[in-house]
């Protein structure tokens, strides 16, 4: 059991799902100019995994409004699952994933976007202009494109992913 279906044990929820999914995109022009490597969403991946995530696809765009947008349509497309997104939520020229997600939502999830930015109170958080929302039955998050970042903002709301994704996908614990 992962760390997420864990405490959602804890707090007397049931995991709702065996096998959770997820999907992770790196908006990143140096990556797929390759003279980055995606460090940061294999982060992502890596810390999904260990939390009892199944992650069944990761790619890669160019940033901008519009690679985001569309990649995000499409992978939310027919999705009960959670999307994370990392890079582009910075105050770069470039960094316009924030631009692209909000295109691409149908609702947003404001809470879930404070959390992540306020998990270090200390750290470059502050500066984030992550969003969060969801596309059909997909839970849709932001999170920065450095590795230690990522995974730290995408912990602060972890443990909620599963229940949000269970009720977006018509699950009516309660």
């Amino acid at each position: 059991m992962g760390d997420a279906a864990r405490r959602l044990a804890d707090c007397g929820m049931a995991s709702p799902s065996p096998t959770l999914q997820a999907k992770v995109v790196t908006a990143s022009d140096g990556v797929i100019a390759g003279t980055r490597e995606d460090r940061s969403g294999a982060a992502v991946q890596a810390h999904l995994e260990a939390n009892g995530f199944n992650v069944i696809e990761r790619r890669a765009i160019p940033d901008g409004v519009q690679s985001v947008r569309d990649a995000l349509i499409e992978m939310a497309e027919g999705f009960n699952g959670v999307i994370v997104t990392t890079g582009g939520t910075g105050f770069g020229p470039r960094d316009l994933t924030p631009e692209g997600t909000l295109g691409a939502i149908d609702r947003e999830a404001p809470g879930l976007a404070e959390a992540m930015r306020t998990c270090n109170p200390k750290g470059l958080g502050r500066l984030s202009r992550a969003v969060a929302g969801t596309r059909g039955q997909a839970l849709i998050l932001n999170t920065p494109g450095s590795t230690a970042g990522a995974v730290e903002t995408l912990d602060a709301v972890l443990d909620v992913v599963p229940h949000a994704v269970d009720l977006l996908g018509g699950g009516r614990p309660h």
